[in-house]
């Protein structure tokens, strides 16, 4: 993954929206109980007033549920640091088994987990949306990284983030973020603000990527922009490295860093992976695990943390070829895009069919954007709450041939969860130049045939002569160049008889001159074609997913007496923390007895359960489960059968005690929906029972 950003644009947020359910075998998409909950139970709000109570109330719930808690708490806490509680683990847990079984055994990928996460079952029964569907390869690397590694890629370099310090107090802050901030304020509350004024400030946030260390200080004192919490005057703005540095062994002699990223674990390992899928084009590798930015002044809880998890995917495709076969089955989705045409023009999101000819570069990026959809829609983020936004020309690197982001909308505003993108044969090649490994990938012809070939031919003796102990290193940086680079270097010195070339290997330019090396072009017969592959990389980061999941499945609802709101989670099944309760009506021996036995048979069914044979009353109970987003409950009110209670509808049917397992099982497994199994058995009134209507 690269840079997550939080993508923040002016709030026009809708926090309780329509939700529909996919239904693989409908060409449209239905509604679920869910939804139709959220509508009947939540009044329309005006966002711009009540966003901020509706996150505290989401926040509150989410807390004191333990789905999580600030890590470290009784020592206060440091900031950007969360624990989860065990309905978020279980949460996080479903999220990443999904995943796993949608792409990589889908897509057969091979998966590359990583050994440092808390919770090893996270891991092992994880990912199934993307690593079982689509068959991808999974391997496992250390969140250790040597320095030389981080260096190739980049990251040593150039992962940085402009700061700025309180001159008084020393607190540290992203200064595009306070320019950001500010901007967005005056342009949704001063009234004042002129036409001429507020185009500018458009403008300041349109190029707010681009601009440098000294532009950047420019506008803030041209805004006059303080310290947040101070007012103090700001230092100018310079850059920080985002890396936690650490030392490999006693001796500290081996520098490292803990991974930003988990995608670098999986291009080092190209030659060897290649080879065990048979040394053939296309496959994909994936990996699950830890990730950590030392972010410079973390804020918004569990969207932008040190400490994270990602899942990410790498496939690798011929740069000649970037068809995908399964790309039909995802070409006539329609969600909301929004093409860098449209963002720049001023306009909104829209409706677009995936497939729509020339909106996206390739078909394998596309059929991963249409991948990336239903893996979201299915784990219950609203679609109207979900776009697909392409990067503008200033956001892409100068290597990428097209990037775009899965963003939801929550009460924060747009915030990027997946990056899609196609990074070309960047990462591969410098590896390649870094560790003198070929990283390639070979395509036998049935026939020789004849080809012009670039040959780059290095004079040693004068290279040996000009750069002495470096000798190697650039000899090897002059012979990974491409066809561009290399003819224009020939151009070049046939002009001016030397060039500057940067060696990424000591890190600097050298003057090459034009007795050093020679350029030209041969034809030769060859049996096969050997090229450097290109990368489709989708990046998921699963803590935000997780958080935008909890918004947009958050509601409340009046309890009977009208007293008090109830909150209610409106997970679906499939990621629900635990998938049913059980308890007796009232506290009796028979019904207890019961209860225990319904317990083990769901244990031995593979179904996560919670029993309560508290003596509170039912109504509580209840309340108490829908605030977990326990979608059924079990009530043992006889010794022959007992009813299921639907959590969003509050529906409930009596079912014998010898089919109550398989019934719960087809609903949670996604076998059955709950109106399929309402038509089976007879409805039973809960007007007696549900204290909480």
């Amino acid at each position: 993954m690269r840079f997550f950003r939080s993508v923040i644009f002016p709030p026009n947020l809708c926090v309780i929206s329509s939700r529909r359910q996919f239904n693989p075998s409908s060409s449209k998409p239905q509604e679920s109980t869910a939804t139709r909950a959220v509508r009947r139970n939540v009044p329309a709000m005006d966002v711009a007033v009540n966003r901020d109570a509706f996150r505290q109330a989401v926040a509150n719930t989410l807390e004191r549920r333990l789905f999580y808690i600030p890590s470290f708490k009784i020592y206060r806490g440091v900031a950007g640091f969360y624990d989860y509680g065990p309905p978020g683990c279980a949460v996080k847990a479903n999220v990443l088994a999904f995943w796993r079984q949608h792409f990589v055994l889908e897509e057969s990928m091979l998966e590359v987990d990583s050994p440092c996460v808390t919770l090893e079952v996270f891991l092992k029964a994880s990912g199934h949306h993307f690593v079982l569907e689509e068959s991808m390869l999974e391997v496992d690397c250390p969140c250790v990284t040597p320095e030389v590694v981080l260096k190739a890629s980049g990251h040593v370099d150039k992962f940085t983030d402009l700061m700025v310090k309180d001159e008084k107090t020393g607190t540290c802050y992203r200064a595009d973020h306070l320019l950001k901030d500010f901007c967005n304020e005056k342009l949704q509350n001063d009234h004042t603000l002129t036409a001429e004024k507020a185009a500018e400030m458009r403008h300041v946030l349109a190029v707010l990527d681009d601009l440098s260390a000294e532009e950047l200080g420019a506008k803030i004192k041209e805004y006059g922009i303080t310290a947040p919490e101070t007012n103090n005057p700001l230092s100018n703005p310079y850059p920080f490295n985002l890396m936690f540095q650490t030392s490999i062994g006693p001796s500290g002699l081996i520098p490292g860093y803990m991974r930003p990223e988990t995608a670098q674990g999986i291009f080092v390992n190209f030659k060897d992976l290649y080879y065990y899928n048979g040394s053939k084009l296309p496959f994909a590798a994936a990996q699950i695990g830890q990730a950590f930015r030392n972010e410079i002044s973390p804020r918004q809880g569990l969207l932008r943390v040190r400490e994270f998890t990602l899942a990410e995917i790498e496939h690798f495709v011929d740069p000649e070829d970037k068809s995908h076969p399964k790309y039909s089955e995802v070409a006539d989705l329609e969600f909301l895009m929004f093409p860098r045409e449209e963002q720049t023009a001023g306009q909104l999101a829209r409706a677009i069919q995936l497939g729509e000819a020339g909106i996206v570069n390739n078909e394998t990026l596309a059929y991963f954007i249409g991948r990336v959809y239903l893996f979201l829609t299915r784990l219950g983020i609203d679609k109207d709450r979900l776009r697909f936004r392409q990067h503008l020309a200033n956001e892409m690197a100068h290597y990428a041939a097209d990037c775009w982001d899965a963003e939801i909308e929550c009460s924060y505003g747009w915030i990027e969860c997946v990056g899609i993108a196609d990074r070309s044969a960047y990462d591969l090649r410098a590896h390649s130049e870094k560790s003198g490994v070929d990283l390639v990938a070979h395509e036998k012809f049935p026939m020789p045939r004849e080809v012009e070939k670039l040959v780059i031919t290095t004079v040693k003796k004068e290279l040996g002569l000009a750069f002495k102990g470096n000798q190697k290193m650039v000899v090897e940086s002059l012979e990974a160049m491409d066809e561009k680079e290399a003819l224009d270097m020939k151009a070049n010195l046939e002009s001016k008889g030397e060039m500057e070339f940067y060696v990424c290997k000591i890190g600097k330019n050298v003057t090459i001159k034009k007795n050093m090396v020679t350029i030209s072009k041969e034809k030769r017969k060859e049996h096969q074609r050997v090229f450097t592959p290109s990368v489709i990389e989708p990046s998921f980061g699963i803590g935000r997913i997780i958080y935008c999941l909890f918004e947009h499945c958050f509601y409340t609802r009046p309890s009977k007496a009208g007293d008090e709101q109830l909150s209610v989670f409106a997970f679906p099944p499939l990621v629900a923390p635990i998938k049913c309760s059980v308890f007796p009506l009232v506290q009796d021996k028979q019904y207890d007895s019961v209860a225990k036995l319904i317990s083990k048979s769901l244990t031995v069914a593979g179904i996560s359960h919670k029993i309560d044979i508290s003596g509170a009353t039912i109504g509580k109970r209840y309340a108490r489960t829908d605030e977990l987003g326990i979608p059924f409950a079990i009530t043992v009110d006889s010794t022959s059968s007992v009813t299921i209670r639907e959590r969003d509808s509050k529906d409930q049917i009596r079912v014998n005690i010898e089919e109550v397992v398989s019934v719960v099982k087809e609903v949670t497994d996604g076998q059955s929906s709950w109106s399929d199994v309402k038509v089976r058995f007879p409805a039973h009134s809960s007007a007696s029972t549900d204290a909480s209507k």
